[in-house]
């Protein structure tokens, strides 16, 4: 096949092969344990999208749209930046952007983990449902918007209606928050989320103290309807 190197290292090249090829070579034929690299991804869009084993993937450069999205059991390290819905609904393992994420990162994602050493842009963590996101840098509007599991952690700032509409999520914010989205609240921090704020920032490769963060999570005033709201939360 052009533009693989066959050894117990693979690596693929995308200004020498389609997409599309690696993507199938991906789904079909990695072993439990490889290490892969991708060459030249020039910001291509569904770069390793739909991962289904435990292999350690680098993109060497930019990627586009859903990058690694569906990851399931896969370490996947990004040397650059990402467009939209990185992560997006991803299943386990880990995703790391060393760059800066667009909108909707780690959108619906189920479990794993997804670090960013940058900023995240809007909506990010936007319906979480289980995974970690741990964000280096600071976060756009809406982000934990409708988050219903998982934790968040935002090392810098946060933009407006920060966690709106949150349900079982908890957000934790070492900086500023703008404004909090409807039903999200600031809570007392516990030695349970010092220590699972420990744990997540050394799996993120981060030093910040836990005690420098915020806890934001739900008033649960949204779990059922009151009719004399009049939509007003």
């Amino acid at each position: 096949m052009d533009g693989l190197t066959r050894s117990n290292d693979l690596t693929f090249d995308l200004a020498q092969m389609p997409l599309r090829d690696v993507n199938q070579f991906l789904h079909h034929n990695v072993e439990s344990g490889q290490k892969i690299t991708i060459l030249n991804p020039d910001g291509a869009h569904n770069i390793a999208v739909g991962l289904d084993a435990p292999i350690d993937l680098d993109i060497a450069g930019h990627a586009g749209y859903y990058a690694a999205g569906m990851n399931k059991l896969a370490n996947v390290t990004i040397a650059g930046n990402v467009g939209p819905g990185v992560a997006e609904n991803m299943m386990s393992g880990r995703v790391h952007v060393r760059g800066f994420a667009s909108v909707a990162a780690g959108a619906s994602a189920h479990s794993g983990l997804l670090v960013i050493d940058g900023d995240a842009s809007l909506r990010c963590g936007i319906s979480l449902k289980g995974a970690d996101i741990v964000v280096g840098g600071n976060v756009g509007s809406f982000s934990g918007f409708m988050a219903q599991a998982g934790r968040m952690v935002v090392c810098g700032n946060a933009g407006d209606a920060l966690g709106d509409s949150l349900y079982e999520a908890i957000i934790y914010v070492r900086g500023d928050i703008k404004s909090l989205g409807a039903d999200a609240q600031l809570q007392p921090m516990t030695d349970t989320d010092y220590s699972t704020l420990e744990e997540l920032l050394t799996k993120a490769e981060l030093t910040y103290s836990p005690q420098e963060f915020k806890r934001i999570a739900s008033a649960k005033q949204l779990y059922h309807w009151n009719a004399n709201a009049h939509q007003e939360y």
